[in-house]
């Protein structure tokens, strides 16, 4: 109700006496006050007018009860009405007098004496300090919303009023700048004149005052009403045009004013947020009191901590991951001047590898998964879980469309557009720019604070030092207290500084003893410590920035691993972090290689464990689960067979604990992988084969050959049918995990199944008479289109032979000519082909028959 009351308040009536002709006789005579008591409403949004709305009641009454006092020619107080707008109030009295003038001042003057007896009459703020005005016109009291203004228009209801005439009636209320003279105005219309005042207040004061008063000009016949409103000297939409009519100059200035926005204020901020992330500054468990109780808890045994199972590899029986492991702790031990690569298949736990040298080394990092900005559905939500993964707050990811629609806009105003949207290649720049300031600080700030705890520690090996030299002179009777020279007095002691100790000890002049060198070599060789623990601690104080699942082929936002990998450059060479990218595929490197074309990668690869390691790493989780098996030959076999691969021994294992044999367990899996791989690699039908980047022919080829052998040589592999040299098949199969390609000095060299399992699925594979015969089939029909566009070729160089040697007889078999010589060779690669097509006709016809048979 109270809001409601502040928003409309009731208008009442406010009768207006009719102008009076004064006798020499007493009469009632009623005049206006106009007191200053609250603030001048500046517009709509002004508060300061609720807050004086609520304090209304209590400041009228206050300053009825202060003019109560005034008793001159019977003067009492009829009405008071407040005036929010003009930041007033209107008290209407009545008084006797003969002479109105003469009673007026009076009046006035003992109004005056009560005001200054009381400190001033009371004002909105509780206070007093308002002061009062004997109104000369006729008030008018409106609710439109013309706000008041420092000029003021006095409109001339008669003859012109002169600008001195004008002057002395308005300067007791406030300074004037200036009076403007009336401008010709149309016929009907009223002249009026400008008063320019100092201030807003004086110019409410003389608009409540002397609207309605009328004045004899000279010279007039009849007086002339003045009509007082408020004018503003500029138009209302005198700045909104010019804006709107000159694009061309107001665009640039609101895109500076705001790109100036938001690096000062807002980016400041999110590399303290990026900062707050990386340091756990928000994170509960950092905090003492939290430490605190949770000791305390733990002593009183409130609660126990649970002991979470360890997922990742266990390091005493994973023996291939021991390697990576030194060379990643090398490498973050050093400082950064290239960026460390590990690549390694899907499910070998490299994430786990990372986070295990993380822990020990305690470093402050930070991650980034490419996989959750991969699967971004729009670019806002992309720049939003972004964000989210370094700390970038905050993300105004929706102004980019509203920053859109803007250059469109201007497209229309000015002719192109205001460059204010950006792509999303150059929004991720600007965030990780943001980052890595927040990473230099993270550094810095570290290694002040290492850089202190070394000082604090040399400062006490120093005072340590001091100590022994003082207790060692005090034991020779050469130590000399110089806090008791201001105590000593006059004489020879006080004067010297010295007192009955000995003299023939002083470490400044005496030569050095065995002792004391070998005591400043030690010395020595603390400072020599110390500036290698600085440097030590200067490189273990760097960030780490670890950036996962970074998968370039099939990316619908190539050019954000683009960005990526120049950040990463970026950080490692001006060695601001270590950068570890993390990837299932090594061809994923050359994105980053091309960032740093003048150094190489670290690689670190990170392979399947050997069977013995697989083995024991079953043994170990089974054992922690406590499931004891007596591991028979059989059951040891079948371990093998699903060889190394993390996931798959750790799926195993859920299975046995689950209540499966591992037999069961293993064939299960296998049966699982054979269905996935059939998918993958075939197809559904042949329609959606036809998608594939590689043909079935092609994987059926390399299944076959893998399923009999462990490896196979990648050239010999790419020269024969059905690649001819072609390696982007290989490539596109390497990618889908169906195989991996290994290096030998940075070359590819051998082809191996993408899983170890994947030995036993491709066994599983060849061995299913009905796909086996389909896919020989396919592969042999391929074989023979090959062959007869083979003999079709030669027989057509053979005729061409034969036309440039007709008029030799024998040129077919005879004589050793070119001609000859090459006819020979073509026969014998038709007859090679001819026979080729023969056999593979016949094992088609056999694997028909078989097909035929069902099964």
């Amino acid at each position: 109700m109270l809001l409601r009351r502040l928003r409309c308040p009731p208008r009442r009536s406010f009768a207006l006496p009719p102008l009076r002709s004064y006798s020499d006789q007493p009469s009632t005579i009623k005049k206006y006050l106009f007191v200053d008591a609250f603030p001048v409403r500046l517009g709509i949004w002004d508060l300061r007018y609720y807050l004086a709305r609520m304090r209304e009641e209590s400041t009228l009454e206050t300053l009825r009860s202060r003019l109560s006092d005034v008793k001159a020619h019977g003067f009492n107080i009829v009405d008071i009405r407040p005036y929010h707008k003009d930041g007033g109030a209107f008290v209407a009295f009545e008084f006797t007098a003969s002479d109105p003038e003469q009673a007026l001042e009076a009046i006035n003057a003992e109004i005056t004496e009560v005001v200054r007896k009381h400190g001033g009459l009371p004002s909105w703020m509780d206070g007093v300090g308002s002061r009062f005005w004997v109104v000369e016109g006729k008030p008018w009291i409106e609710d439109m919303w013309r706000f008041p203004s420092t000029t003021v228009s006095v409109a001339f209801d008669g003859p012109d009023i002169r600008d001195e005439r004008l002057y002395e009636l308005l300067r007791p209320y406030g300074v004037i700048r200036d009076i403007r003279q009336p401008q010709p105005v149309p016929a009907g219309s009223l002249r009026s004149a400008s008063v320019v005042f100092n201030k807003l207040r004086a110019a409410t004061v003389a608009r409540n005052s002397i609207h309605g008063l009328e004045m004899q000009a000279p010279g007039a016949s009849a007086p002339t009403k003045l009509r007082v409103t408020y004018d503003f000297p500029l138009n209302a939409h005198k700045i909104r045009d010019w804006i709107t009519s000159h694009p061309r100059i107001v665009l640039p200035i609101v895109l500076f004013l705001l790109g100036s926005l938001t690096y000062t204020i807002f980016d400041p901020i999110r590399s303290l947020m990026v900062q707050a992330k990386m340091q756990d500054w928000f994170d509960i468990r950092e905090f003492k009191l939290y430490q605190w109780i949770r000791k305390k808890s733990l002593q009183l045994r409130i609660f126990t901590p649970q002991s979470s199972s360890q997922v990742s590899m266990a390091e005493d029986v994973w023996k291939e991951r021991q390697q990576a492991e030194a060379a990643l702790r090398a490498y973050i031990a050093d400082w950064p001047s290239t960026v460390a690569f590990l690549h390694g298949p899907q499910g070998s736990a490299k994430t786990g590898l990372v986070q295990t040298v993380l822990k020990d080394s305690g470093r402050r990092s930070l991650t980034i998964d490419c996989r959750a900005l991969q699967n971004a559905s729009s670019d806002s939500q992309l720049t939003a879980l972004l964000g989210k993964q370094t700390g970038y707050w905050p993300v105004f990811s929706f102004f980019n469309s509203f920053n859109h629609l803007i250059d469109l806009a201007s497209v229309g105003l000015i002719g192109q557009k205001a460059n204010l949207s950006s792509t999303t290649p150059e929004q991720v720049r600007e965030m990780l720019s943001v980052v890595r300031s927040a990473l230099e600080n993270v550094n810095s700030s570290h290694q002040r604070d290492v850089l202190r705890q070394i000082k604090r520690q040399a400062q006490e090996e120093e005072r340590s030092r001091m100590d022994a030299r003082r207790a060692e002179k005090i034991r020779r009777g050469t130590w000399h207290d110089g806090r008791l020279d201001c105590v000593a007095g006059n004489g020879v002691m006080a004067e010297l500084g010295i007192g009955d100790e000995l003299m023939e000890d002083d470490d400044d002049v005496a030569p050095l003893t065995p002792l004391d060198q070998e005591k400043r070599g030690e010395e020595q060789e603390a400072k020599k410590k110390q500036q290698g623990k600085a440097e030590l601690e200067a490189v273990e104080s760097l960030p780490l920035v670890m950036i996962r699942n970074f998968e370039v082929h099939g990316s619908s936002h190539e050019e954000v691993y683009d960005v990526l990998s120049e950040w990463a450059a970026s950080l490692v060479e001006n060695q601001i972090a270590h950068v570890i990218v993390i990837s299932d595929n090594r061809e994923n490197g050359k994105r980053l290689a091309k960032a740093l074309p003048a150094k190489p990668l670290n690689a670190i690869a990170l392979s399947d464990a050997d069977a013995k390691s697989a083995l024991a790493f079953v043994k170990r989780k089974l054992e922690d689960a406590d499931i004891k098996l007596e591991y028979t030959r059989e059951q040891t076999s079948f371990v093998e067979r699903l060889g190394g691969r993390a996931s798959d021994l750790e799926s195993l294992i859920h299975k046995v604990r689950n209540g499966a044999t591992v037999e069961e367990a293993v064939t299960d899996i296998i049966h699982r992988e054979v269905n996935d791989v059939r998918k993958r690699a075939f197809g559904d039908d042949a329609e959606d084969a036809k998608s594939l980047p590689w043909g079935r022919e092609q994987a059926w080829s390399l299944f076959k050959q893998l399923s009999k052998k462990n490896e196979l040589p990648y050239h010999e592999v790419l020269l024969e049918f059905p690649f001819k040299g072609d390696e982007a098949p290989l490539r596109s199969m390497e990618h889908a995990e169906l195989i991996s390609i290994g290096t030998h000095n940075g070359r590819p060299s051998t082809i191996r199944p993408g899983k170890p399992v994947f030995r036993s699925v491709f066994e599983r594979l060849v061995n299913d008479q009905i796909f086996q015969a389909t896919q020989d089939i396919a592969f042999n029909e391929k074989i023979i289109a090959s062959s007869e566009s083979t003999i079709k070729s030669c027989e057509q160089e053979l005729l061409s032979l034969k036309e440039i040697n007709k008029d030799n007889q024998h040129w077919l078999w005879g004589g050793s000519t070119a001609a000859a010589t090459r006819s020979r060779y073509l026969q014998s690669k038709m007859l090679s082909s001819s026979l080729k097509i023969e056999t593979l006709e016949r094992r088609n016809s056999e694997l028909k028959k078989a097909l035929a048979k069902g099964g």
